[in-house]
């Protein structure tokens, strides 16, 4: 039995989704949950090339034997989910949607814009916000998914109880991912920023309060970095410490082309900054790691891209992976090279941050 978390430990696409179906493949995980509501895209770089983006499943697809679940505490927008389970070709024998998750409707949108929510905190007006509030109301009209099933017959056949089905599966010695959702600086009750926050907790504590499982059954939290934090575009979004340019981090990598990155949902350049030790002293104590990844060390120096080694690292990325994992108290780490699925290896901290390679993605 295991039991994984996969937290951002930053302001959101610190590469959860990369690293969530790394671990899937690699330690043939039985059971993937994916918290949250379609606000936030997890993606990665599949071995063809392709960028697959996510809002609702879990990546931990790409094992094809990991069960796939969407748990009590999500938001889902059917449209969205509809559109991703056909496109990835999946059964109701993958797939369970929690009967008391929460669906978002088109009155939703319509509500966060009218309130100027995207002008004032450059929401993605997905509607998650708007559905969180009104799923706190608990207004007669307010509908989970199994209330839903006039409009969205479809939903019917994947219905299941998440919280029964992921501890039964512990019970009998199955492994199990929770795939969290933006990042925790953006908690709405633990980040630095509020009101610039995100509409709910995100830390690993409320990841398995939306699953509904016990803190006691963890065995792992792994806590996502990336070497340059992001925001989403406008100030209003919230504060980003040393906030730099893209062109800059593109000087001073040695990248051949241009380096930009773009919000999954809204499509807008994000704002990229310098790492903030102090978040991610704050992340790694309030979510108790046991692991960390982090993504990005092509950008320290494009040399790193698709590095499988420590060997192979400069010494800025050798420094920084050993002061993260000294910080967490954590012996192993997910070191991410670039943003393909292969660009990643787990590397283990014997002490004197000297690091070994423990053993590597192969796909």
């Amino acid at each position: 039995m295991s039991l994984w978390v996969v937290v951002g430990g930053q302001f959101g696409s610190e590469g959860k989704g990369k690293v969530s179906a790394f671990i899937a493949r690699k330690e043939n995980i039985d059971i993937c949950v994916r918290c949250g509501g379609p606000n936030s895209g997890h993606s990665f770089v599949n071995e063809n090339g392709e960028t697959i983006v996510l809002r609702q499943l879990p990546t931990g697809f790409i094992n094809p034997s990991t069960r796939l679940l969407i748990p009590s505490g999500a938001l889902i927008d059917p449209l969205i989910l509809k559109q991703e389970i056909d496109s990835l070709c999946l059964s109701p024998e993958r797939v369970g949607i929690d009967r008391k998750s929460f669906i978002i409707e088109e009155r939703d949108r319509r509500e966060e814009q009218s309130l100027g929510l995207r002008e004032r905190l450059s929401s993605t007006l997905c509607g998650v916000g708007a559905a969180q509030a009104r799923r706190v109301l608990r207004g007669g009209d307010a509908k989970l998914a199994a209330d839903a099933l006039n409009a969205w017959p479809w939903i019917e056949q994947y219905l299941t109880d998440v919280a029964s089905e992921i501890n039964s599966g512990l019970d009998r010695g199955k492994s199990a991912l929770i795939e969290g959702t933006q990042g925790f600086g953006l908690s709405l009750y633990h980040s630095d920023f509020y009101p610039r926050t995100t509409s709910r907790d995100t830390s690993a504590g409320a990841f398995l309060s939306e699953v509904g499982v016990s803190p006691l059954r963890v065995t792992e939290v792994v806590v996502v970095f990336r070497t340059f934090p992001i925001r989403v575009a406008g100030a209003q979004a919230g504060p980003l410490k040393d906030e730099i340019s893209w062109e800059q981090i593109q000087r001073e990598s040695g990248y051949p082309h241009a380096i930009e990155e773009l919000t999954t949902v809204t499509k807008k350049t994000r704002r990229v900054g310098r790492f903030d030790w102090d978040l991610a002293r704050k992340a790694l104590t309030i979510n108790g790691s046991t692991r960390i990844a982090l993504n990005g060390l092509d950008l320290f120096d494009y040399r790193n891209c698709g590095a499988r080694r420590i060997s192979s690292l400069d010494h800025q990325s050798i420094d920084m992976i050993g002061r993260l994992s000294e910080m967490g108290g954590c012996e192993s780490v997910y070191v991410g090279t670039g943003p393909r699925l292969s660009d990643i290896f787990m590397a283990a901290h014997p002490g004197n941050r000297a690091f070994l390679v423990a053993s590597q993605f192969r796909s």
